[in-house]
């Protein structure tokens, strides 16, 4: 997925990238730094383009300003236009490649986009929520819209007033004030998430298909089957888990089976993570078993699991 945080270098300043996908969209933030204590932050917005795995995006609003000063060579300074390719070179590592130019005029560039995909932000923010639990429900586009709602409020400014002091009215006699102490309220327990085992081995499995077994390895391929709403899905195999995070799209994603590693019968139970922005989770299986094909179409949610049978002959 391109949602994470990023780190390199736009127009040889250092950035933090937060980007955060919302169907075709991108939203999120920029840090453009040369110190935790010197920096600009902007909202950010952009396109993807799924087809040639291309990402645009652009400095929109000026966030947050932190001992910034004037001139070309403050960071972040000039709101820029970035296009670069999201490209996955080995090695799960994952990397954005491309050019910036101004915001204002994209034909005057001003430099490289380099940067790299991190599991750790150097600057914290209400994004962060949204991208470490993306895949379990927080890529809704309600959440999303929400927290940009939030992040997009400017930091808030304090003015102190000048308060008018009265002398104090002497009495013959003072009383000492009454104290009323308020009851502690309870400690506010919240529970943690359910993990991915928890979901697989509460929710009813659901047998949607018998495969019958033949030949030397079972090929199954897995899209999303309506409009790609950011379902994501786990599969596990005889009660083993053997793929999470399966983000589904119009691509397909493909797992092959040793029909030698098999037992007799068989069951594969796709777990949903998320319901993605059009509730339920639904993947279209096509499998290929020797010179057959068959098509299922599986549907999941908070209560249940779809399940496919394989057995040998």
């Amino acid at each position: 997925m391109i949602t994470g945080v990023w780190h390199g270098k736009i127009n040889r300043h250092k950035v933090e990238l937060k980007i955060i996908q919302k169907g075709d969209s991108l939203t999120g933030t920029s840090y453009y730094y040369q110190s935790p204590n010197n920096y600009r932050r902007y909202s950010i917005k952009g396109y993807f383009d799924d087809i040639n795995q291309e990402a645009v995006w652009w400095d929109d609003e000026l966030l947050e300003e932190k001992n910034g000063r004037a001139g070309l060579g403050s960071p972040g300074s000039i709101a820029l236009l970035s296009q670069a390719d999201f490209n996955c070179p080995d090695g799960g590592i994952m990397k954005l490649d491309g050019e910036a130019s101004l915001k204002e005029d994209e034909n005057r560039p001003k430099g490289k986009v380099q940067l790299d995909k991190t599991n750790k932000p150097s600057f914290y923010d209400e994004w962060d929520f949204v991208i470490e639990n993306f895949t379990a429900g927080a890529n809704d586009p309600y959440i999303i819209d929400s927290v940009g709602l939030i992040a997009r409020q400017p930091a808030p400014v304090i003015v102190q007033t000048p308060v008018a002091i009265t002398p104090p009215v002497i009495k013959e006699k003072i009383y000492p004030p009454v104290v009323t102490v308020q009851p502690k309220a309870p400690p506010v327990t919240i529970a943690a998430p359910p993990t991915i085992e928890e979901k697989f081995a509460l929710r009813q499995k659901i047998p949607v298909l018998e495969i019958p077994v033949v030949g030397d390895s079972i090929e199954l391929n897995f899209y999303d089957n309506a409009e790609i709403d950011g379902d994501s899905i786990t599969l596990f195999l005889n009660d083993r888990l053997i793929f999470q995070h399966i983000y589904l799209t119009d691509k397909p994603f493909t797992v092959k089976l040793p029909v030698s590693e098999l037992q007799q019968s068989n069951e594969l139970v796709m777990v949903a993570e998320n319901l993605g922005s059009i509730p339920p989770n639904t993947s279209f299986m096509v499998a290929y078993i020797g010179e057959k094909r068959y098509e299922a179409r599986l549907e999941s949610n908070e209560g249940i699991s779809a399940m496919i049978r394989f057995v040998k002959e």
